[in-house]
């Protein structure tokens, strides 16, 4: 198979967007060499979500495999039943298998949105960590003592404080790096917080007289309130939202994060990304900006005709005040309960206790005019119809 050698492609995939990597001038080799690669990555689906930033090194991946080298995507069916405790500061809690297929059933679809599947080696790593001896186990948990384990930060911390480590988080980076043996990975990809786990990669490569893979880490895109995005904390845009969805949600990023959009989820040159940085340094309105990279991150999951109708849904819902003419709609028979919270739950996938504080908080408008009766019951009679609004972004339609 023939590899592209591009030396100024390579270099600025060096740097946009990625944060670390050892021995830069062996990986730069690497690229160069006209070699096809075997590029790990690892993905756990302790959600049934992709968000942005985890989509910051697909897009890394994307690249590698235009230029030809082969993707390996390893889906943590096993190590996601441990937990990577990389970026927590408590326990994260032990997965059922059963929640574990529940969140697979879309994710190859959603990859496919950003990778060509037809060019991927797929590989769930149940299918050797499930049956890993213990033998096996302890030779690789001898590779790594309790002291690099209690270095971490977020392990030293929780030490110090005498929060709860258990011996099953010690577990994930040692068979997150017998991943990397078996698939005999030259280079992997990572978010910014994985960064130890990709280490403990090369470490157990060369206990098994393999050369050590090379290792790139990514940014974190921070969600759109600046903390890190996370499924638990509401926070995320997914390439799942819908263009409406999806534009609206980007255009509630917080101003200061505009140009990292740009940067980690979008596809423009860092020439058109510096006029932007321009702009807002002189004043521009940051509004304008991002209608700008809301078009951009949705032109690049749905194609430049759905991000001009997303643009004008939501013009008309926030600038003109209008109800857009394709909101979602749904049938009065699919109701199954009529009062107003659990209407609200049913249809934006609420719990009671939240639909009901959102309720009585004002936060819910039916037919343009604020409801604060939780208990407040829908009439569905012939022909009757509801707009149904939370707060701003969320509407829907009810037909009888």
């Amino acid at each position: 198979m023939s590899i592209k050698v591009d030396q100024t492609a390579i270099q600025e995939w060096l740097k946009r967007g990625v944060t670390n990597y050892l021995e830069a001038k062996h990986l730069e080799q690497q690229l160069m060499s006209g070699r096809q690669l075997r590029v790990k990555f690892g993905i756990d689906p302790t959600s049934d979500k992709i968000h942005l930033g985890r989509a910051v090194p697909f897009w890394k991946l994307r690249e590698l495999q235009d230029w030809g080298h082969k993707i390996v995507l390893i889906i943590g069916d096993f190590t996601a039943r441990i937990g990577d405790a990389s970026d927590k500061d408590s326990e994260r809690p032990m997965l059922s298998k059963e929640q574990i297929q529940l969140n697979l059933t879309n994710y190859i679809e959603q990859i496919s949105k950003i990778l060509d599947i037809s060019k991927l080696e797929i590989r769930y790593n149940s299918e050797w960590l499930s049956n890993l001896s213990f033998d096996t186990l302890t030779e690789i948990a001898n590779v790594f003592s309790v002291n690099e384990m209690l270095d971490r930060d977020n392990f030293s911390q929780r030490h110090n404080s005498n929060t709860r480590i258990s011996l099953r988080e010690f577990l994930y980076p040692l068979i997150q790096g017998y991943d990397s043996v078996v698939v005999k990975s030259d280079l992997e990809l990572g978010g910014n917080d994985q960064y130890f786990n990709l280490i403990a990669g090369r470490k157990v490569q060369k206990h098994y007289n393999q050369e050590p893979q090379d290792i790139v880490t990514c940014e974190l895109l921070l969600g759109i309130d600046g903390r890190k995005m996370s499924s638990s904390w509401g926070n995320g845009i997914y390439i799942t939202d819908t263009p409406n969805e999806m534009f609206t949600k980007v255009m509630a990023v917080k101003d200061e994060f505009i140009i990292d959009y740009f940067r980690l989820a979008t596809d423009l040159s860092n020439s058109q990304i510096e006029e932007y940085k321009q702009r807002l340094a002189n004043g521009y309105n940051p509004r304008d900006i991002k209608l700008d990279l809301a078009m951009s991150i949705v032109g690049r999951y749905y194609g430049l005709e759905e991000a001009n109708k997303a643009k004008e849904y939501f013009e008309q819902l926030f600038t003109k005040q209008e109800i857009p003419a394709d909101v979602t709609t749904i049938q009065a028979i699919k109701i199954e309960d009529r009062r107003l919270f659990a209407v609200l739950a049913q249809v934006f996938d609420m719990s009671n206790s939240e639909s009901k504080r959102t309720i009585q908080e004002g936060g819910v408008k039916l037919n343009q005019e604020i409801i604060t009766d939780a208990f407040y019951e829908l009439s569905f009679e012939k022909n009757q119809e509801y707009i149904l609004q939370k707060g701003k972004k969320n509407i829907i339609k009810i037909i009888s």
